[in-house]
């Protein structure tokens, strides 16, 4: 039997790469002894004349015919070889310094459309890990410069609130308030996970532990704002509690004034509250079925309605109730037409009591979003803030005695149903009483605030203070020499007129204020110069020998009015851990939370001297 004859491989050949082919078939060798072609770049697997041969004549005919074997040829092969050696070389150069934008520039010098080809490289995605990393860097480099402005300052106020992410894990949000050389500073300091239980001793050693870990001295802190939770307030393991026996001061706590603004808001008696609640469950009805809400969507275009949908009910959402009961409101008549369609009935949309309920809820919360909407934002004094609130105390007797001349001035939509129903009669008794008892409510609070209004007062009416009203406990301030100081700055012009500069210049913020809400542009409030950097400047230019009083202006000014910083970094928080990320650690939840929530900037060029190009090298 013949034996079946074995054949030979090709890398049995030892074929080796011939130096004319370079010129001849613009092929070079590479680092693994085999043909590349310099035009095209792609690699043959064997040093065979017949494969070169075919690949030059098959897929570059173009550049053999432009340019033919002999001078031309040759010179075209090695300006290919020139352009190939110089990409190798800046390569290598831009493995070795991670310098990316220069490389891509050099290696591109020769191309048409640059810019074009810059601008792809630099939106190339890092890695996950190399995001991870970079992220964490840069959280630590911006940890570290609130660290060492904090260790400059005499004094800090802080603003805890916890809330739960999406895998459920307590996170309590820490912030701090200080003034740096620049200005005042609204900083998270830490997102802390609670793992166990969330009393008021665990999130009390979870801030300590935190606070202590930079080395920031506790007796700095001069006020603490919480939610007013039972967890944070109460008398013996409270949040705060615990805080004033660590403390060796008398530290200002304060409820949040936008949450206990809201608390007042809910003295609706109950049958308004069920008002409220049969208007969410209509809504629902209408959105939750796919059919009945494109089928209500159309109907709105038929009957040429003001507005194309309406409004879901959000509760975490400080506004949505006004914002939805106005909606409903409008379209109440396109409602009522849409379900006699559908044979559905709901007798209290023509029952004459409840609409007359309706609007004057419309009108009610109308004017309360007016009030959170002045609350909400970063810059806002508490002495500015509390003005806010008692001037709406006031505004409310305003309201009680409309419905007593029963003009209805201040309340718009009610006016207007009752002259559509030909002057009907009002339940004026009825809404009189439940404005009156939001009032009471409002007085009952925010006695925090009240007992330290001169206090609050002083930052920006330093002239009008009188000694005896301060208080000077959390301080440590030399009270004889602020008093003398004090009565230096009265009768100096030169120092005095600052602050009657001052006055002026918030004059004019809160007259561009007023102009921009009554145009309902809340969000230019955004553009407006801060009213803390105001009285910082004012205070900022103040020669250091009045220290005493810089010392209190600017503790004063550390104050947290609300924690509407915590409540924005949990939207904030919610929306980087999402059902989409939810395996986020909280290591890099905070990172993310800090560079999103931070007014610094890292130190870039610091960084990225430190960090290498690549971990081989």
């Amino acid at each position: 039997m013949a034996t079946k004859k074995k054949q030979r491989k090709t890398e049995d050949e030892n074929r080796e790469f011939k130096v004319e082919w370079t010129e001849s078939f613009a092929f070079i060798q590479n680092l693994n002894g085999l043909p590349t072609c310099l035009i095209c770049m792609e690699k043959l697997s064997h040093n065979k004349k017949s494969n070169l041969e075919r690949h030059f004549a098959i897929k570059h005919m173009s550049f053999s015919e432009k340019y033919p074997v002999g001078d031309a040829g040759k010179k075209a092969v090695e300006e290919l070889q020139k352009s190939q050696e110089k990409t190798s070389s800046v390569f290598n150069h831009w493995m070795q310094s991670s310098n990316y934008v220069n490389f891509a520039k050099e290696l591109f010098r020769d191309f048409r459309n640059k810019a074009d080809i810059l601008k792809k490289i630099k939106e190339l995605p890092l890695s996950a890990k190399t995001v991870k990393v970079r992220t964490g860097k840069m959280s630590s480099n911006i940890t570290n410069q609130q660290v060492e402005d904090l260790k400059l300052v005499s004094a800090l106020s802080i603003a805890v609130d916890e809330s739960c992410d999406i895998n459920d894990t307590a996170q309590v949000s820490l912030f701090v308030r200080f003034i740096s050389t620049t200005g005042p500073k609204e900083e998270l300091l830490g997102l802390l996970p609670l793992k166990g239980q969330t009393r008021g001793e665990d999130i009390a050693n979870a801030v300590i532990q935190c606070i202590e870990k930079y080395h920031i001295q506790l007796d700095k802190i001069v006020s603490i704002s919480t939610d007013g939770a039972k967890s944070m307030t109460g008398i013996r393991k409270g949040f705060v509690a615990i805080m004033k026996e660590k403390i060796n001061h008398e530290i200002l706590t304060y409820h949040c004034i936008i949450h206990q603004e809201a608390l007042c808001a809910q003295t609706f008696p109950v049958e308004m509250c069920k008002v409220m609640e049969l208007v969410i469950k209509i809504i629902n009805s209408i959105i939750a079925k796919a059919l009945n809400h494109r089928q209500f969507k159309e109907f709105l275009v038929e009957m040429e309605s003001e507005y194309a949908d309406l409004l879901l009910h959000n509760k975490v959402r400080w506004l949505s109730r006004g914002n939805v009961l106005k909606r409903f409101a409008s379209l109440v008549t396109e409602i009522k037409a849409f379900f006699v369609e559908k044979g559905v009935h709901y007798p209290e949309l023509t029952d004459h009591q409840w609409i007359q309920k309706l609007y004057f809820m419309v009108d009610v919360t109308s004017h309360l979003n007016q009030l959170n909407r002045k609350l909400q934002g970063k810059g806002n004094t508490i002495s500015s803030m509390l003005e806010e609130v008692i001037s709406f105390e006031n505004k409310l007797s305003v309201f009680a005695q409309d419905f007593e001349r029963e003009t209805l001035i201040h309340f718009p939509s009610l006016l207007k149903h009752r002259q559509e129903e030909n002057n009907s009669d009002i339940d004026i008794c009825y809404f009189k009483t439940t404005l009156l008892n939001m009032r009471e409510a409002f007085l009952k609070r925010f006695h925090e605030f009240r007992n330290s209004k001169a206090t609050l007062a002083f930052v920006k009416k330093p002239l009008d203070s009188a000694v005896k009203r301060l208080n000077f406990s959390p301080f440590n301030i030399d009270i004889g020499n602020f008093e003398m100081q004090l009565l230096d700055l009265k009768n100096k012009e030169l120092w005095s007129s600052k602050f009657e500069r001052l006055c002026a210049d918030i004059e004019i913020l809160e007259k561009n204020k007023c102009e921009l809400s009554s145009q309902h542009k809340w969000s230019a409030f955004k553009e407006l110069e801060k009213e803390d950097m105001l009285i910082f400047n004012a205070w900022n230019s103040i020669p250091d020998s009045y220290n005493q009083l810089k010392k209190l202006a600017f503790a004063v000014l550390s104050f947290f009015g609300s924690t509407y910083l915590c409540e924005q970094s949990f939207s904030s928080m919610n929306l980087i851990k999402s059902k989409l990320r939810s395996r986020l650690i909280d290591e890099n939840l905070e990172s993310c939370l800090k560079l999103k929530t931070t007014t610094y900037k890292p130190d870039l060029l610091k960084l990225s001297k430190e960090m290498q190009s690549h971990c081989s090298h």
